[in-house]
């Protein structure tokens, strides 16, 4: 599972539909150290070792510095000024790359959503008769997700300038509608305090827009009895138990969904005893499915973390995928494990924004199959006159 062990949750603090949890770490990580690079509105161009191209809008950069010795390292500052307006294209040369001896510059969650944009991206495995020539010879490629900027998503701005900052805080969750949208850990209070402005830059998943414009935040009000009460130390331990009683909740409820083991994970660069990793989820069907990345030391313990929540849409998309290269890409084999036959599953396919991996013949044989069940079978299990 994901291990925040060294992170406390404090109380949490709510605008409109957000509400922000701070997580305060107990012993700051001295020897990591994050700051972010501003790059600006132009859409970017990554190269890929696999000569594949991923381009998206990616705001900043973090560069990551470490010590080999335990020793503090240094952080060097984070400059969030107003980008230059002009309208260009930039390119980066890989997800994460090495710019100085102990410093890695990587793209925060786009790191993430590549791993994501290239699950199965090869496509078929097996010339099955009902894929096209297109997807046995260039797999899903092009493919694309949408996402929501910070700045979209409604009181966020707000938010962000008007919660205050605990004390030692080294990490964030943040919900909309009380729907886990993102999380972020960094190593030192330090860090936190510079990269805080740059949640409003991040991206947002669709059912997170969606939430802060539609569902406001649980109340969750502290009730002391006040019959316990007769001296302020009384009301301290009332208080403290409050505080104790909210993070188990939080920490049991509700984010039980990001603290379950990720189904898969990639190390992406050993940084000295540090390893920057990127992970995907089950895509669990009417579950949370967070994809993220984290840098984690030796024994485990977690420094950094980004995440991602995916739409109802994109997990359907990761589940159908994950399930077709389970079988090998067999649409009847993979239909029989779903419990459907081959031509509602193609259909799903399509629905999903994939019947461009299945000919056309193949894809017209299908609806014609599922529309002559719907003509044939009325409500109640009657039939129909034929056409």
């Amino acid at each position: 599972m994901m291990d925040l062990t060294g992170l406390d949750t404090r109380p949490a603090q709510t605008w409109g539909a957000l509400r922000l949890v701070p997580l305060v770490r107990r012993e700051p990580i001295e020897d990591l150290r994050l700051h972010a690079m501003v790059y600006g509105l132009e859409p970017s161009m990554v190269f890929l070792p696999d000569r594949t191209l991923y381009t998206a809008y990616v705001p900043h950069a973090f560069v990551a510095s470490w010590s080999d010795d335990g020793t503090p390292a240094a952080a060097y500052g984070t400059q969030l000024g107003q980008p230059l307006r002009h309208m260009c294209v930039r390119t980066r040369r890989r997800m994460a790359r090495r710019v100085d001896k102990n410093r890695l510059r990587f793209l925060p969650l786009h790191l993430a959503v590549e791993g994501f944009l290239a699950l199965h991206f090869g496509g078929p495995v097996i010339a099955w008769e009902e894929w096209s020539r297109q997807a046995v010879a260039h797999g899903l490629s092009h493919r694309a997700e949408d996402a929501y900027t910070g700045a979209e998503v409604r009181g966020l701005d707000d938010a962000l300038k008007v919660f205050e900052i605990y004390p030692g805080q080294c990490g964030l969750l943040l919900y909309a509608g009380d729907t886990l949208a993102s999380a972020f850990v960094v190593p030192h209070p330090e860090d936190y305090r510079a990269l805080h402005p740059t949640l409003i830059l991040d991206l947002y998943g669709e059912l997170i827009y969606d939430y802060a414009l539609f569902y406001p935040a649980r109340d969750f009000p502290a009730v002391i009895d006040e019959n316990t009460v007769s001296s302020l130390a009384d009301l301290r331990a009332q208080a403290e138990r409050q505080e104790r009683e909210w993070a188990g909740f939080h920490d049991s409820v509700m984010a039980a969904g990001l603290l379950r083991a990720p189904a898969q994970v990639e190390e992406v660069y050993r940084m000295g005893g540090f390893t920057l990793s990127r992970f995907l989820p089950a895509f669990g069907r009417k579950s949370e499915n967070h994809i993220g990345e984290t840098i984690t030391d030796g024994e485990g313990r977690l420094a950094y973390l980004k995440t991602f929540r995916l739409s109802e849409a994109q997990s359907r998309r990761g589940h159908l995928l994950s399930r077709l290269a389970e079988h090998g890409w067999s649409l009847p084999d993979t239909a029989a494990a779903l419990g459907t036959d081959p031509a509602t599953l193609g259909l799903r396919l399509q629905r999903a924004g994939f019947g461009h991996l299945l000919r056309q013949d193949i894809l017209d044989g299908y609806r014609k199959a599922v529309s002559g069940r719907s003509l044939r079978t009325r409500p109640g299990g009657g039939t129909s006159p034929p056409a």
